[in-house]
């Protein structure tokens, strides 16, 4: 008997079609399929049903099933619920071919325009659960067979746009190559509608195509007039890509890809790459698909440095710009890289071709990113009425870390056509615009734990994808200004300040303050506010003022003998160490009198810190008094670490006086048992040094510029600008708890470049900063000082093991090794009881073949390719040896691939957490110096325009405490996202002392050698360290939860 191939032409095209890896490939040959059958492409719907009439091979009816149980869903109602409906979609990605998809299975007409003709991106991109089992549905696996195999979660972008592209021309998308969209043609009488401005000249057909949707999904740099774009801007951040040529050799298929590793948490990789190769980076990803894809970020002084930019240009553009770029360089600091970060097994690096045959590697910018203000408008002329809508990158630039730019992508996509579906049903336009806009506000928040859990029940519904959904949560009054009529202007919102016009109820802002103050300082003997100014001269109103807020640091009795200067820079000093409450001038210039806008500035901050508690926060008992509410309890908590570091280095330095031992613990925000020392009556107090100036606060202690009141940042001492107080390497921002100062040249490091006094540099060290860094601080309150202590074999193993959890509701977050590998070891380690250890276990059985059997999974005739990576060798024969012993051996496959997913999702949220918290720290550390600029106009107005009406003056202060009072409340997010890095440096030091540990206890007693003992006596000092600095973080969010429990609506009750 004769097989349909044979006796069908059409066949060998469909074939073809399937297997093409070209743009131009898959289009001549679905041109070819067309012509065999007789269809004309671009039929839509109705030529999809031709074409599967008449194809009924294997291939073709297994993605027939796939496509046909997509098209059966009842949103689509079999096609027909947008069948009037005339859609262009511009720019064909990933996301303009699904949206269009989309529209194809409505039973919209749908015309895509790309002004591309072939497909050339190879960087590979994240897929989140939901847009694996979405891709699977479209018959993903039919058009490439390696989509998704194992435990893989990433294509390359030009692999999704073919398999998209030929879904799409299945459908009957009308696709037209080599035509730019460059506008709008308004209707020009009614009953004509909308046509498309093209460049160039299309065919008539095309030019003449009127349409009543537009969907934009053609990039960042171009979104349709009309729009409202914000840009979120952090510090200078470059990125660079590379991709590898994939000879899918053996070797190469089991070198582990990364799926992310990042120097907020492990900086040990970081410190011996930049040892081994001079190379700088925050972070590295590495993927492989077609090619060997690497993603990382560079910083701007290496690349200086290594010769990858020719010279220092403040403005990005040029700093990257091809004539300041040397190829040869950035082509050399690419290969350097991605050869340390795979210990060079993938051989000789060879540059794939970019689509201009040149080397794929390239250096870009991502300090800022695009976002538009809404998703959707809707413009009306001659009654004709256009939806415009907006998908990808020109709705929401991603974070290219986080990995969230398809999945997100995707949600648009499907939101967009959600939109297009209720437009064809005859909703009202404002009602369309309003649902769409609350599903925008969803978007950004969205990520794979807060959507629903059954991915396989996903579909274009939003009710399907999103939980707690509300469609009402922007009204319709609210989008009126997204509707335009005939040529009326938009609407474009202004964000900047109208320094002309005052809130209501904000001039008695000074009144307000010295009121506050007038209360807190009452019945102090000898304290008399009257004035924001003189009356805290003497010192006594400060001290007062701190004693109210913290009581039992100084009372009123012991200030006698005390000089004013001594007073005041006692109270600025427990301020600072007790409260949180940093200075912004010295002792000296509150005594003088000399900067009475600083004052008011610092006295703000006690303001709008505690102005809403108790009038005697002392009757608070326990950790509560400690946090406060408006208290920055994280800002506190570093400062203590800090100064622990520096008195430990000074320990180390053989710097301490006297022979006096420093204190090593720091006191996490618990009550200290430690009552701070009180100056005695008579005995005069020596003040800082950066108090014997009264206009100290006025110059950077670096370059000895002017300081404005917000651009004080205060560390060490001294006043400095928080541009010029950062790495004398990197240039990297200094946070508290995270630079050290070196002794020999003063300058400041980060802890990663800071040089060790006594210690030459070893390049072939990787050790990392535990090595380097000598004795942690051991974050404890209040207890002694420490002793060496001797533990047992059995005792170090439990060491080696701790988990340290406090409470059910205040889980740390997991221990996230760093890499793929080691994740799975943990995975194991949490299955098991205890590491190696052989036991029958049926509940870990049992939960490991559910959650495998939970997973959409492809249909029985696409079987799964095994996945290349190996677990460890020991891991590896631990779990055999569970799976024989438990006599389960034909489930050792679910297992061992079960793991290894979890693995990769463990190390994914992990990257993905410390990437958003770097992002977070630049967009705050860019909001700051925007701050800054708009408070040294306002001061320097103030301190000038002495002539000026006092409405205005008083505006000017307004302003300028509005200004501290935002400085204040992100340097308080600023110190809150610091503790979580360090949360992830600790776990990361952890595991990694963990595991070197294990590699001691493993070897015989009677095989180690002096040398060995000494290590790992070292190492298992630095894993007690690091515990207790877990400990200690640990603590410091129990006080905190107590405090907010305490402060919380039930209190009084």
């Amino acid at each position: 008997m004769a097989s349909p191939t044979s006796t069908n032409p059409a066949h060998a095209h469909f074939e073809s079609f399937l297997q093409a890896q070209l743009c131009q490939n898959v289009l001549s040959s679905f041109q070819g399929l067309c012509q065999a059958l007789g269809l004309e492409p671009g039929g839509g719907l109705p030529q999809y049903h031709k074409i599967k009439a008449q194809l009924n091979s294997w291939s073709a009816k297994s993605l027939w099933a796939k496509l046909d149980k997509r098209a059966g869903q009842p949103v689509y109602q079999q096609g027909q619920a947008c069948t009037s409906t005339q859609c262009l979609v511009v720019g064909a990605g990933p996301c303009g071919l699904r949206a269009a998809v989309e529209l194809a299975l409505l039973g919209a007409r749908v015309v895509l325009v790309e002004k591309r003709t072939k497909f050339s991106r190879h960087n590979v991109l994240h897929l989140w659960p939901f847009t694996i089992h979405d891709l699977r549905g479209l018959g993903a696996k039919k058009f490439y067979g390696r989509f998704c195999t194992g435990t893989l979660d990433h294509i390359s972008i030009r692999q999704l746009q073919l398999l998209l592209l030929k879904v799409a021309l299945l459908l009957g998308v009308e696709i037209h190559w080599g035509v730019t969209f460059t506008g709008l043609q308004p209707p020009t009488k009614k009953g004509s509608g909308w046509r498309a401005q093209l460049q160039p000249k299309p065919p008539a057909q095309l030019a003449n195509y009127e349409f009543d949707v537009l969907i934009s999904a053609a990039g960042g740099k171009f979104v349709p007039e009309g729009f409202t774009v914000r840009e979120m801007r952090g510090k200078l951040a470059i990125g660079i890509t590379a991709n590898f040529v994939n000879r899918r050799t053996v070797e190469e298929a089991q070198v582990p890809e990364i799926s992310g590793v990042a120097r907020i948490y492990n900086q040990s990789f970081f410190q011996s790459l930049l040892k081994a190769t001079g190379i700088d980076l925050e972070n590295i990803v590495y993927y492989k698909d077609d090619t060997h894809y690497f993603v990382m970020t560079a910083k701007k002084q290496c690349l200086l440095r290594l010769g990858v930019l020719r010279q220092d240009w403040p403005e990005t553009d040029r700093l990257l710009g091809s004539a300041n770029v040397v190829p040869e360089a950035l082509q050399r600091f690419a290969r350097a890289a991605a050869d340390f970060a795979t210990h060079g097994k993938l051989g000789k690096l060879e540059f794939a071709q970019d689509a201009h045959g040149r080397p794929d590697v390239s250096a870009f910018d991502f300090t800022s990113m695009m976002r538009a203000e809404s998703a959707a408008r809707v413009q009306e002329k001659h009654g004709a009425c256009l939806l415009l809508e907006l998908v990808g990158d020109c709705l929401v630039e991603p974070f290219w870390p986080l990995g969230t730019g398809v999945a997100r992508g995707f949600l648009a996509a499907f939101d967009a056509a959600w939109m297009v579906k209720r437009w064809a049903e005859g909703a009202r336009p404002l009602e369309v615009l309003a649902e769409r806009e609350s599903l925008y506000q969803l978007l950004s928040q969205t990520t794979p734990e807060n959507m629903h859990r059954n991915v396989s029940q996903y579909g274009l519904d939003p009710a399907t994808r999103y939980p707690n959904l509300n469609l009402r949560s922007v009204s319709p009054n609210q989008v009126r200004e997204l509707y335009d009529v005939v040529a009326k202007e938009p609407v474009r919102r202004n964000d900047k300040t109208d320094s002309g016009k005052l809130a209501a109820g904000s001039v008695g802002a000074q009144e307000d303050l010295l009121h506050w103050c007038q209360e807190q300082t009452a019945g102090y003997p000898g304290v008399h506010v009257t004035n924001l100014s003189s009356s805290w001269a003497d010192g006594l109103a400060l001290c007062a003022l701190v004693n109210r807020l913290r009581p039992g640091l100084l009372e009123p009795a012991e200030l006698q003998g005390l000089g004013a200067l001594e007073a005041t820079a006692w109270a600025l000093k427990m301020a600072e160490h007790e409260l949180g409450i940093t200075p912004v001038l010295s002792a000296q210039a509150v005594v003088a009198g000399s900067d009475p806008l600083g004052l008011i500035a610092y006295l703000s901050h006690f303001h709008s810190a505690f102005k809403s508690t108790p009038q005697n926060p002392g009757d608070l008992e326990g950790p509560v008094s400690q946090g406060l509410p408006g208290t920055s309890s994280a800002v506190l908590f570093l400062g203590k670490l800090q100064r622990t570091l520096q008195r430990t280095r000074a320990k180390e330095n053989g710097e301490d006086a006297g022979g006096k031992k420093p204190r090593l613990e720091v006191e996490a925000e618990t009550p200290s048992t430690e009552e701070p020392p009180v100056p005695e009556p008579g005995a005069p107090l020596t003040p800082p040094s950066h108090h014997q100036e009264a206009r100290a606060q006025d110059l950077c202690a670096l370059c000895g510029e002017h300081l404005y009141i917000l651009e004080r940042f205060f560390a060490n001492g001294h006043f400095y600008h928080r541009s010029c107080f950062c790495c004398h390497v990197c240039e990297a921002t200094l946070w508290p708890g995270s630079y050290g100062q070196h002794p020999g040249d003063g300058h400041f490091y980060c802890l990663q470049h800071l040089p060790q006094p006594g210690h030459k540099e070893d390049a072939g060290s990787n050790r990392g900063p535990e090595s380097q860094e000598g004795a942690s601080p051991v974050p404890s309150p209040g207890q002694p000082a420490r002793r060496l202590i001797r533990l047992s074999s059995p005792e170090r193993q439990r060491l080696s093991s701790l988990n340290l959890s406090p409470d059910p509701e205040m889980e740390p977050p997991p221990k996230p090794p760093r890499s793929c590998s080691a994740l799975a070891r943990q995975a194991l380690e949490g299955s098991f009881v205890g590491w190696g250890v052989q036991i029958h276990n049926p509940h870990v059985l049992m939960a490991m073949e559910k959650e495998e059997e939970g997973r959409p999974s492809s249909s029985d005739e696409e079987e799964e390719e095994e996945e290349d990576v190996a677990l460890d060798l020991d891991m590896e024969q631990t779990l055999l040896t569970f799976a024989k012993n438990s006599g389960t051996m034909d489930k050792y496959p679910t297992w061992k691939r079960t793991l290894l997913r979890r693995a990769k999702e463990q190390e994914m949220k992990r990257f993905c957490k410390a990437q958003a918290i770097q992002r977070r720290l630049n967009e705050i550390e860019a909001t700051l110096r925007e701050l800054e600029a708009e408070g040294m106009k306002v001061e320097l107005a103030l301190r000038n325009q002495s002539s000026s009406p006092e409405q205005q003056k008083a505006l000017w202060l307004e302003q300028l405490l509005q200004l501290v009072q935002k400085k204040n409340s992100l340097v308080s997010e600023e110190a809150e996202l610091m503790i979580t890095a360090q949360e992830l440096d600790l776990e990361d030091k952890q595991l990694q002392l963990d595991q070197e540990l294990r590699s001691y206890l493993n070897r015989e007693e009677t095989l180690k050698t002096a040398a060995d003992r000494q290590t790992e006596e070292q190492i298992l000092k630095k894993l007690v360290d690091v515990v207790n600095q877990r400990d200690a973080l640990i603590r410091f969010q129990e006080a905190r939860r107590l405090s907010e429990l305490a402060s919380g609506p039930g209190a009084q009750g």
